[in-house]
């Protein structure tokens, strides 16, 4: 049986991500309705920003609470994110000891990367709403994910008992 929604739901998203991907939005060049919130183009309900991401409720709610949580700097796809993205850099130096050789690394607690970055304040942000029982975190990749904004983001829902298995 087919779940027939209304324009923010399942069907509408879906719908979404096949033009989206059919048009080639994936590939860039264009802004997305993301980068416009950033450059506040286009209005939106912000509930936190810093240097690195911005937080906003959705225009479509699929749960009495839903934010997205982008990066500013755009990167289509969670498939595609970089090693700029994720890595942390170790540094070392050779130690000896009884006459072995070994690397010493030192961890330096280097800013949050981007990814981490993104999680962390998704769940401040959640709990600042009074998500204290529970969210879903949800990242939708590609036209089978059904992203519609090739614009990386993170879907926090919540305020409800949430069904499983989702789609």
């Amino acid at each position: 049986q087919r779940c027939v929604t209304a324009a923010g739901g399942q069907d509408g998203e879906v719908g979404k991500a096949r033009r989206a991907a059919a048009t080639g939005e994936e590939a860039g060049g264009q802004p997305t309705i993301f980068s416009k919130i950033i450059a506040r183009s286009v209005p939106a309900t912000i509930l936190y920003e810093d240097d690195k991401c911005l937080v906003f409720r959705d225009v479509a709610p699929q749960a009495p609470v839903h934010f997205l949580v982008i990066p500013k700097r755009p990167i289509p796809r969670i498939s595609r994110v970089g090693p700029q993205d994720t890595e942390v850099s170790l540094g070392g130096s050779l130690g000896h000891c009884g006459g072995d050789t070994y690397t010493v690394l030192t961890l330096p607690l280097p800013p949050p990367q981007l990814l981490g970055h993104l999680l962390v304040v998704a769940a401040r942000t959640a709990q600042a709403e009074g998500l204290a029982d529970g969210y879903r975190l949800v990242i939708n990749d590609g036209k089978h994910g059904a992203q519609s904004v090739y614009h990386l983001h993170l879907h926090v829902l919540g305020g409800r008992q949430l069904g499983w298995p989702p789609g």
